[in-house]
């Protein structure tokens, strides 16, 4: 049972974890939108909401707090100064998960993840 498993391991380590969806983030920032499996799309969308929010009310500790979670300070400062202040009227659900086909190769679900506009 999945008792207080409140994130999914994706096959991976923490730190692997870690760094995959740092990873995730900061292509999503960069692009305004990715595609990957259904699944990552899922998981990656617990971590950017939470970023978009903190990143409307733009404070110093709020900047330092989404480029720690983020890893990089010129994302971090896109995400504040053109995501955020895009989505200022909006209340929550910055973000859509769109199903397309099966990858070829391996069958897995795949999925692309964009901004609301």
């Amino acid at each position: 049972m999945r008792h207080h498993d409140k994130y999914r391991t994706l096959g991976r380590e923490k730190g692997q974890r870690t760094a995959l969806v740092r990873s995730l983030v900061r292509s999503f920032v960069i692009h305004g939108g990715i595609i990957t499996t259904e699944t990552r799309a899922k998981e990656l969308r617990k971590y950017i909401e939470p970023l978009i929010t903190k990143g409307k009310e733009n404070t110093l500790a709020n900047r330092r707090l989404i480029t720690s979670e983020i890893g990089d300070e010129t994302v971090a400062k896109k995400l504040v100064e053109v995501i955020s202040k895009d989505h200022k009227n909006r209340r929550g659900g910055y973000t859509r998960v769109i199903k397309l086909p099966l990858r070829k190769s391996d069958g897995a679900k795949m999925a692309r993840i964009e901004l609301v506009r």
